[in-house]
């Protein structure tokens, strides 16, 4: 008899918004760590295609622009860290797409520089968060209340600083899904 491991019922479906210049093991490691638990994976962008690392080769195949998908499809929103959330906070679509996830009550996690889009979407007003030590005063400046820990849970948003942090996120990720009442 074949045993199932995966500790996610109904198989819920994550949006990760990126583009050129995430940080490999911050996009990597959660789609890993979330598809082997039974999640659905969709990588999103401002543009379909290939999506490079910026710290090595690795790519990630850009399935659908973010006009292209509604909320409504997706369980819970990734936004990996590196250089990809400077170009995602100048995408208009990709900052309105993060502010009207947001606003479902659905989990969002990001990760390094990832809260530079929320930051961007306004969201972060009195709201408790992380990131890598470099966006503290951004997320300030947006109203944010920054804390240096590698996990910050606000509501649904999940924040971490840098990928020494992912065995936690990926895991306050993994508790966010399974514990929601939206599922």
């Amino acid at each position: 008899m074949k045993q199932n491991y995966n500790t996610l019922s109904n198989r819920p479906h994550l949006a990760v918004l990126t583009t050129d210049g995430f940080q490999d093991m911050e996009a990597i490691v959660p789609i890993g760590y979330l598809v082997n638990k039974g999640a659905d994976i969709t990588v999103i962008g401002p543009k379909k295609g290939r999506a490079k690392a910026y710290n090595n080769d690795y790519e990630l195949i850009v399935e659908n622009e973010v006009g292209e998908v509604s909320i409504d499809d997706f369980d819970a929103l990734l936004i990996p860290g590196g250089k990809a959330p400077a170009a995602l906070k100048e995408d208009e679509s990709s900052v309105n797409f993060t502010r009207d996830f947001f606003m479902t009550g659905k989990p969002v996690a990001a990760i390094c520089h990832g809260p530079q889009v929320l930051a961007a979407a306004g969201l972060l007003l009195g709201v408790i968060t992380t990131g890598v030590s470099k966006i503290k005063s951004e997320l300030e400046e947006a109203g944010a209340i920054y804390k240096d820990e590698e996990l910050v849970i606000d509501g649904n948003l999940i924040t971490s600083r840098v990928p020494e942090d992912l065995p936690v996120f990926v895991k306050a990720i993994e508790e966010a899904l399974v514990t929601n009442p939206i599922y």
